[in-house]
């Protein structure tokens, strides 16, 4: 069990991988463009993102739906770094299916770790370990979002992998609060990607700072 990162902010990843607490990272085109304004060079960013944190592994998205494209653009993605591996979508904007056989080109043809991703139940997780994905990413936040249980979904996932000797990690992001981090990693995911601020919120407790305070009055006590 691991957390890998949630973000493209290279001084943010930096940061908390000195915390020696992350072991990968993980992005998609939203991030991105909320970190647009900070790096205007995207591939650049992203290619110092891979190289920093190597050999953990780093998510990129494809930025495309089509066939074809999805396929070169993995490549390039994948040319970035070997420790990358590419985001592809479960399914299409307007359902499309071949999206699973783009996944089986990649993995199985390509040599191309494939994140499956926008995952909302235990099913889809289920198709794309099949197709020979590297990692399935459930969007927990967004299954509890919709009145789902995601913490039922992770346990059934787990079981049925364990039980047909699947290689697929679960990832599990979309985090709502801290405590979906802690009670996702014992449901059983072998992966919850975080944002980073909620880094900090795991770390720090009122009643921790309480209790520092006193612990440094009372040393000064002593000192005197």
């Amino acid at each position: 069990m691991t957390l890998f990162l949630d973000t493209s902010d290279l001084d943010l990843i930096k940061k908390y991988y000195k915390f020696g607490a992350i072991r990968g990272v993980t992005t998609n085109p939203s991030i991105i463009l909320q970190n647009s304004s900070k790096n205007t060079d995207v591939n650049k960013n992203l290619k110092e993102i891979a190289n920093y944190i190597k050999p953990y592994n780093l998510s990129l998205e494809v930025t495309s739906n089509d066939h074809s494209q999805m396929i070169e653009e993995a490549k390039f993605y994948n040319s970035l770094g070997k420790n990358i591996s590419v985001k592809i979508t479960i399914h299409g904007p307007e359902e499309e299916e071949f999206n699973l056989e783009v996944i089986n080109i990649l993995e199985n043809k390509e040599n191309i770790r494939v994140n499956v991703t926008a995952m909302m139940n235990a099913q889809q997780c289920l198709l794309a370990a099949y197709a020979g994905a590297t990692y399935v990413s459930l969007f927990g936040g967004r299954v509890n979002d919709i009145g789902g249980d995601a913490i039922q979904e992770i346990v059934k996932l787990r079981n049925v992998l364990n039980i047909n000797n699947l290689k697929a990690k679960i990832i599990v992001g979309s985090v709502r609060e801290t405590s979906n981090i802690f009670d996702w990693l014992n449901a059983g995911a072998h992966i919850v990607t975080v944002p980073p601020q909620f880094i900090k919120k795991m770390q720090i407790h009122p009643h921790t700072t309480n209790t520092v305070k006193q612990f440094l009055n009372d040393a000064k006590k002593i000192k005197n």
